[in-house]
């Protein structure tokens, strides 16, 4: 039930909710592998949050309890490729992947790849992507996410377009959304990007999860249209909620902003140039002094 809970609060971007309802789940739970994967997704939330270092406890915690704990491996790999210790990243992508390659994963170690300039290894991940959803589909697993989201950065994003949009009918979502309309950026049709990144981002639309990655693609297709006062906006969003949320995306955002300049300076509208009314000086004894905190038991 916490889990569930929590996943919901996850979703809605109430995040501190979230932690919350797994903390308590995690100091609940009497079997090892049930506390290790409580620690796990907790370890997510801190990594969310450009926390690094307590994603990193957090899932070594986990790991501790549980060896085999995949979103603990999973995510002591993100956090360590964030953290900039690239070598030991590497491995423990490794490690996460080993006996179970997963497609998100073996997408992020070939974006970690591409940073480091190496386009040969990072090359053959994205193939393995694309045969491990084809795994996958065999199976009855639906990889179109994933692969959309390959196509669309690293391979053919009309492509990319035509398999977002087939899964936006069949599932629309957050998370597709977002994937769609970066396809669709990548694809060179910013103006409906948008409103597909609008709907991923805005609240009053039905997202407003807060996720760097989500704030930088909204970011980057503003920036696209040539509106560079929201795209700051969300650029700084997308930094500010994880300044290392992608070892290829976050330098972008960065390097973005830093074209950009600081904003102009405009002058305040007459109407909201108001003096504030004087303080009259108070009068009477002073109040008292607050009580001091009541020491710990």
């Amino acid at each position: 039930a916490a889990a569930r809970a929590a996943a919901v609060y996850w979703d809605r971007g109430w995040r501190e909710d979230a932690a919350a309802q797994l903390t308590d789940a995690a100091q609940r739970a009497t079997e090892p592998a049930e506390r290790a994967a409580y620690l796990a997704q907790y370890g997510r939330i801190a990594w969310e949050r450009g926390d690094f270092a307590e994603a990193l406890r957090y899932d070594e915690a986990a790991l501790r309890l549980d060896g085999g704990q995949r979103e603990a491996l999973a995510g002591r790999a993100r956090t360590l490729a964030s953290l900039g210790r690239t070598a030991e990243a590497r491995a423990a992508y490794g490690t996460a992947l080993a006996g179970r390659p997963d497609p998100e994963l073996l997408l992020e170690l070939g974006e970690l790849y591409e940073a480091a300039g190496d386009e040969e290894r990072a090359a053959a991940q994205y193939e393995l992507v694309r045969a491990r959803v084809r795994q996958q589909a065999a199976a009855g697993v639906d990889g179109e996410l994933v692969l959309g989201r390959l196509e669309a950065d690293h391979g053919d994003a009309a492509e990319a377009v035509e398999r977002l949009r087939e899964e936006w009918r069949r599932q629309p979502g957050i998370a597709v959304a977002d994937a769609l309309g970066w396809a669709l950026h990548r694809d060179g049709r910013d103006e409906e990007a948008l409103t597909f990144a609008t709907t991923a981002t805005d609240s009053a639309k039905g997202g407003g999860v807060r996720k760097a990655l989500y704030a930088y693609h909204r970011g980057a297709i503003e920036l696209a249209l040539d509106r560079p006062g929201v795209a700051r906006r969300h650029l700084e969003l997308a930094l500010r909620t994880n300044p290392a949320f992608s070892p290829l995306w976050a330098p972008a955002a960065q390097e973005a902003l830093s074209d950009l300049g600081d904003p102009p300076l405009t002058e305040a509208p007459a109407d909201v140039r108001l003096q504030a009314a004087p303080v009259p000086p108070p009068t009477g004894p002073p109040p008292p002094a607050a009580a001091p905190p009541a020491p710990p038991q």
